[in-house]
């Protein structure tokens, strides 16, 4: 009761109600009583005693000291506005007032003030910066439903000077779909990579995500790809995260304790690529297909040697069970791999949703 009648007693009369407890006090009233009549607490009253009659409370009124004034507020407005001054920045102009001899606030209460009022738009000349939305989701539930592409630089022993190699990923089982090294970026040789694929997979209905580089957005490169009817999609500018899959595997293959550093020739680049992809697609346990590798993920041996797992797991929990704490964690049997998702929860949540709709 105390906090709320405290709200009612305007700031200027807080003063003239401490006087009256005070008196009240002095005449042989408790203290507590004499603060009850007023509705506000001891605590209260000790603290107006004490000077601070201010509302300190979050949201409450405040007297600012700091707080620039309304003309000053318009001051800056006025100058940035000012057909001198519209078509620079706050910096500039901050700049400009500083060698005149005036200063008006600092850079940042500059861009409140504008921003305040509504005035920090692109004034310049140049293109304003544009948000460029998230690459369409994309949900892989099997082999050649989406492809991801690139490009990656392998050195040679000449300095400055580097080889290309065209590198496509299936998202599902991550195996090397099909790749090419050659000395420059160029859209013919990406159109040339892409028949290549599609003729030896059946041309599938797939889709293909890329980076946003020329040899990804060639004519020829599109033109194909029309005339299949195949989609694709792009990543954002500078997000290396909208292709994770084909990024990782640059990894993964510059990173391995075979990889040269450099390459004396194009065919030496070549060869030993060649054999890097059939190692990796026939024998890299890859840790996102629960240790299993591309090649038994592209033949279906998926399923079988999951249940297998589980069935290892579930047998050795009935030998022993007291070693387990829990339930024994069974590997999922269906793999479903997204492509810019928020999550593989998000996704399992949605086709069951899906399912009970249907």
């Amino acid at each position: 009761m105390g906090g709320r009648r405290g709200r009612l007693i305007p700031e200027k009369n807080r003063k003239m109600a401490v006087i009256l407890i005070i008196e009240a006090h002095e005449n042989g009233a408790r203290l507590w009583k004499a603060c009850e009549v007023l509705e506000i607490s001891v605590t209260t009253f000790r603290r107006w005693a004490a000077g601070n009659t201010t509302d300190l409370r979050k949201g409450a009124q405040k007297n600012n000291p700091r707080k620039m004034k309304h003309e000053e507020e318009q001051s800056i407005i006025n100058h940035c506005c000012s057909i001198r001054f519209r078509d620079l920045n706050p910096y500039k102009i901050f700049a400009i007032l500083l060698d005149e001899g005036l200063y008006l606030a600092s850079v940042s209460t500059f861009y409140r003030v504008l921003k305040k009022n509504g005035l920090s738009n692109h004034r310049g000349n140049t293109k304003p910066a544009q948000n460029k939305s998230r690459p369409p989701e994309k949900i892989a539930t099997g082999p050649d439903q989406v492809w991801c592409w690139d490009i990656t630089w392998l050195r040679s022993h000449i300095t400055g000077m580097f080889y290309y190699a065209y590198t496509i990923i299936d998202i599902w089982d991550r195996s090397i779909v099909k790749w090419s090294i050659h000395d420059r970026e160029d859209e013919t040789l990406s159109e040339e990579l892409f028949r290549g694929a599609l003729r030896d997979n059946n041309y599938p209905d797939v889709w293909i995500h890329s980076d946003n580089g020329n040899p990804m957005k060639g004519t020829t490169l599109l033109a194909l790809f029309y005339s299949l009817g195949i989609c694709n999609s792009y990543s954002r500018p500078r997000v290396s995260n909208d292709n994770p899959f084909i990024e990782s595997w640059f990894k993964t293959l510059k990173y391995d304790v075979s990889y040269p550093g450099s390459f004396s020739s194009i065919e030496n680049a070549r060869e030993w690529f060649a054999k890097f992809v059939d190692n990796y697609n026939t024998g890299h346990a890859h840790s996102g297909l629960h240790y299993i590798t591309p090649k038994q993920m592209r033949d279906g041996e998926y399923t079988s040697i999951i249940k297998n797992r589980n069935t290892v797991v579930l047998e050795a929990r009935a030998k022993n069970p007291i070693r387990w704490s829990r339930h024994a964690r069974q590997l999922p049997e269906e793999h479903i791999v997204t492509l810019n998702s928020v999550s593989l929860t998000t996704v399992k949540t949605r086709k069951k949703a899906d399912e009970n709709a249907a």
